[in-house]
């Protein structure tokens, strides 16, 4: 599944070449992928065909193209979107930018045609090997605190309904240190689960929460109203290393079903220091001489991966 440096790379690699581009045709080529959309087939092409797209936004793991009747020249902050393209990955959706003579890709479920620009592939195709995410048109509503919806190039105070009840993101300029300590505090839970939580903070999954709590040297069961603000802090620092370096690595690919809009994978899986290590030294506990195992636990239907020495399970720790 993709997690949010991954769909933050494909938002930054859409929002280069959609921004400002009108929508000239929709082919819906397997309605199984636009099955989140209540109305049907016709009214999803409806509702983007001669519609500009405006910016590209994430929230956490959810990405969305806010819509405009209007030209970009005439929107703005007052002229607000009132519906938006939200996309879903789910486990192997790709967002690829093409040009009219690729030959279509084995599972390519929707075909969006946009403006011709000079020197920019003229579409957008939707496709998912395994029909688990989509697309579907939704309402924009107003943001709760008055900022903007999420992390895009323009910043306006509307959200994608559907992605208005979950907490910012570590990565978004307006995420609040102290709502997510608040949080946590009135929390009676392991600190991983509160990671996990998206009414707490949006976007981390298994793989960077257990990379994050590595690199801050908390162990996931860790009570969470035992916190201190200073762990607390060092813990979102952590986060925002682990997910700047997963974007500065093009996010972490398993597989050939994660690809950015160009069709190329990311490679920070090769610098995970905790995921997937089970059985091998902790690099931290070996480059100060100290003989290490990482471990592997069940945790919540998945593993979580610490190191016994470095991430000491505390006596009152919690799942």
């Amino acid at each position: 599944m993709p997690e949010l440096p991954e769909v933050e790379v494909v938002r930054r690699g859409l929002a280069r070449w959609v921004r400002g581009r009108t929508i000239t045709g929709v082919d819906v080529l397997d309605p199984r992928s636009i099955r989140r959309h209540d109305l049907g087939t016709e009214d999803f092409i409806g509702n983007l065909e001669h519609a500009t797209v405006l910016d590209v936004v994430r929230r956490g793991k959810f990405l969305w193209l806010p819509l405009a009747m209007s030209t970009p020249r005439e929107a703005t902050p007052e002229d607000l979107p009132q519906v938006a393209l939200m996309a879903h990955l789910g486990m192997s959706g790709q967002l690829l930018m093409q040009d009219p003579d690729v030959p279509d890709e084995k599972h390519l479920k929707v075909r969006i045609k946009l403006s011709p620009v000079a020197g920019m592939p003229e579409q957008l195709r939707f496709v998912d090997q395994r029909i688990f995410g989509g697309l579907f048109v939704t309402s924009m509503v107003p943001t709760s605190d008055g900022g903007p919806g999420g992390l895009g190039e323009t910043p306006l105070p509307e959200i994608a309904e559907e992605a208005s009840h979950i907490a910012r993101d570590p990565l978004d300029p307006h995420f609040s240190f102290d709502a997510f300590y608040r949080k946590i505090k009135n929390r009676k839970t392991g600190i991983k689960r509160a990671l996990l939580d998206q009414s707490v903070i949006s976007g981390i999954g298994n793989i960077y929460a257990d990379e994050a709590l590595w690199r801050a040297r908390i162990h996931y069961a860790r009570p969470t109203d035992t916190m201190r603000r200073a762990d607390a802090g060092r813990l979102i620092e952590a986060v925002k290393d682990v997910m700047n370096a997963a974007l500065a690595a093009g996010g972490t690919s398993f597989d050939s079903l994660y690809v950015n809009v160009n069709g190329d994978s990311g490679y920070f899986a090769r610098s995970l220091n905790a995921y997937g290590r089970a059985g091998e030294l902790c690099r931290r506990c070996e480059a100060v001489g100290l003989h290490s195992i990482m471990k592997r636990e069940q945790f919540m239907n998945r593993s979580s991966y610490t190191c016994p020495v470095c991430q000491p399970r505390p006596r009152n720790g919690r799942w």
